[in-house]
């Protein structure tokens, strides 16, 4: 028999008062378990008359201030978040027949966070923000290669490849955090933290 946490659900769920807390225990267990990017989930924004998209990204870092991506802003879903900067996340780990569900507001990060982020990931990776122009149609494909071409050359010191204004991150903020365990004949167990105006968080099981 399963253990129970003081609400009756699965142990899993623990006894925790702070949302950010639970979220780092289950993601823990979801890098050590989740065959492939532990770290994806599905944004869902939308743009300014209403209406919805979603696609994957990746967490990059998170804190008591929120959860943090990496984008090109002037992509679909950056020219959305500066129209409309209601945003959500999912992440949906199998291996463990959990979800989470985040809602809140996204802000960018400041500059420093950016650059220091940026200055770790590959070089390859670093010229490719500079030559897509996310979103938008291209020629052929030769067209990208092209221009990843001309900014290796630009760029070939691959210790100094400064990071495009127009390339950044955003941090959701949260105002509620739900936490999903799949259960027999889709009997789930749904645990939700919401945030208070005082800043304090209030959790409530949900119905399945």
């Amino acid at each position: 028999m399963n253990q129970k946490n003081s609400l009756g659900l699965n142990k899993c769920f623990l006894d925790l008062d702070d949302p950010f807390q639970l979220f780092e225990r289950w993601f823990a267990e979801a890098k050590s378990k989740e065959i492939n990017d532990p770290n994806a989930l599905a944004l869902g924004t939308a743009n300014r008359v209403g209406i919805p998209s979603v696609r994957m990204v990746l967490l990059k870092g998170f804190d008591q201030n929120g959860f943090i991506f990496y984008t090109n802003l002037n992509s679909q879903k950056g020219k959305e978040l500066k129209e409309n900067p209601n945003a959500s996340m999912c992440f949906h780990w199998k291996s463990l027949l959990r979800q989470i569900r985040i809602v809140g507001t996204l802000q960018l990060v400041d500059k420093k966070t950016a650059d220091d982020y940026y200055n770790t990931r590959a070089y390859e990776s670093r010229i490719g923000a500079w030559a897509s122009k996310q979103s938008s149609i291209l020629k052929n494909r030769d067209e990208l290669l092209k221009t990843l071409d001309d900014f290796k050359k630009k760029y070939n010191d691959k210790n100094n490849v400064p990071r495009p204004d127009y390339w950044s991150g955003w941090n959701l903020k949260p105002t509620s955090i739900e936490f999903w365990l799949d259960g027999d004949n889709r009997i789930h167990e749904r645990l939700k933290y919401n945030l208070k105006n005082n800043n304090t968080w209030v959790k409530n099981i949900l119905s399945p």
